[in-house]
């Protein structure tokens, strides 16, 4: 199934979910453990035999869950196809019939509280690179390129954070090369960054869908606004 495009998936409305880096993410307020692990086995029966789609963390109130397909298309400039992680029609459609089912139980939703957090490696050898971490982070090679065009390594269990490298010229090191990708709400993100400076931070750039921060000793980090 195709993927979907950034504005195809905000014409869904989907008012309880919030497309963060690849997928589509919920969290849901429940009175306390045990009413979130029977809302997940209420979905659970929901979308049963609809494919691999759905994560799922319970936690003492709340239920965070995430919908990425495994098998997406993805056409590149030369009408080539490739197979990626990212969201599908059918995600969609799994969102809707979640949403519905946690209206039913009485659960809440709460954009605010989700968060997905990628880590980024600047570097301008990134296939000389990504052996290393994939076998570092995961203990093999069967994350690196998992799901994606690139080398991103992509623990297929999400034990670790998505790893992914932005191009970068070359350089002499020592120079900060990992730095954080926070992804929020994009009507949440101004709140993400005003705590952020509270807490000693400054911002050291507003680019188009990204502002850039630093913590008092410098290191950067990137809260995206899309």
């Amino acid at each position: 199934m195709d993927m979907l495009s950034g504005d195809q998936i905000k014409d869904a409305h989907l008012t309880d979910w919030r497309k963060l880096a690849q997928g589509l993410h919920a969290r849901y307020v429940v009175a306390d453990f045990r009413s979130g692990a029977r809302l997940l086995a209420a979905v659970g029966d929901a979308v049963d035999g609809l494919g691999n789609h759905l994560r799922a963390t319970v936690g003492d109130g709340f239920l965070d869950l995430k919908l990425i397909s495994l098998d997406a298309v993805y056409r590149d400039g030369n009408g080539d196809e490739h197979v990626v992680e990212w969201v599908t029609e059918q995600d969609v459609d799994l969102a809707r019939r979640i949403s519905d089912v946690a209206a039913a139980h009485g659960a809440s939703p709460d954009p605010a509280g989700i968060t997905n957090v990628e880590l980024a490696l600047d570097t301008a050898h990134e296939e000389r690179l990504a052996p290393f971490w994939s076998a570092l982070l995961t203990g093999g090679q069967e994350a690196r390129g998992r799901g994606t065009i690139g080398n991103d390594v992509r623990d297929a269990d999400g034990r670790v954070p998505y790893l992914w490298f932005q191009e970068t010229e070359e350089h002499e090191t020592p120079r900060q090369r990992f730095h954080l990708d926070v992804f929020v709400p994009s009507e949440h993100a101004q709140q993400r960054i005003a705590a952020a400076v509270d807490a000693g931070g400054v911002v050291v750039s507003e680019e188009d869908g990204f502002t850039v921060l630093a913590d008092p000793d410098g290191n950067k980090a990137c809260v995206n606004l899309s």
